[in-house]
């Protein structure tokens, strides 16, 4: 007969690519499962390495017939899953990009308040340009179809601005691609939130 159980232990890694945990268990504290699957419902940013969590063991017997149910005892800082909103910070002032070009920034750290591992930003940006018909595209760096992102333009009027607001995802490493497009743009860009 099958014995359902709930044990609680240790996280000591998680892998976001396989949403699969190590947990250390407080009843055997030399031994550490691995390969235990996390419940879908926990976001990959409360698998704090160090948190205690529940584990449900369908099968007593079988310990890989096992699934993470639950994570308690650390807090996630930032708070998983959400918008977060901040003061605005000025991430680039008054970039020259050249028509055709793209040119790569990072949004994360220092002053800026936005944490690695964020999955986008909240944005303002804006831009200037001698010709008419100039506009600007911004996507996760290294994107294949920056095409596919966020744009901003047509400029109507010759050194003219034209802005706009968005939610614009980041690569890994918390970076953006600007290009230029029909003329060289002077570019400014604000973050005032984030998404984990």
């Amino acid at each position: 007969m099958l014995t359902s159980v709930i044990k609680r232990g240790i996280l000591q890694s998680f892998d976001p690519t396989t949403y699969t945990a190590s947990v250390l268990f407080f009843e055997a504290t030399s031994f550490a499962l691995t390969g235990i699957a996390m419940a879908n419902h926990i976001d990959g940013t409360s698998a704090i390495i160090g948190a205690l969590c529940a584990v449900l063991f369908f099968d007593e017997h079988n310990p890989q017939d096992a699934v993470i149910i639950a994570t308690f005892a650390s807090i996630p800082s930032p708070p998983p899953g959400r918008v977060t909103f901040m003061t605005g910070y000025q991430q680039i002032y008054d970039v020259v990009i050249a028509a055709g070009n793209v040119q790569a920034f990072s949004l994360i750290g220092g002053s800026s308040n936005i944490p690695t591992g964020v999955l986008g930003v909240l944005y303002k940006a804006f831009f200037t340009s001698a010709m008419v018909g100039a506009y600007i595209q911004l996507a996760p760096h290294g994107a294949s179809d920056i095409t596919a992102y966020a744009s901003i333009g047509n400029i109507a009027t010759a050194n003219s601005y034209i802005d706009g607001v968005g939610i614009l995802a980041v690569d890994a490493s918390g970076n953006i691609d600007i290009k230029a497009n029909a003329g060289s743009c002077t570019v400014t860009l604000y973050t005032y939130g984030y998404i984990m």
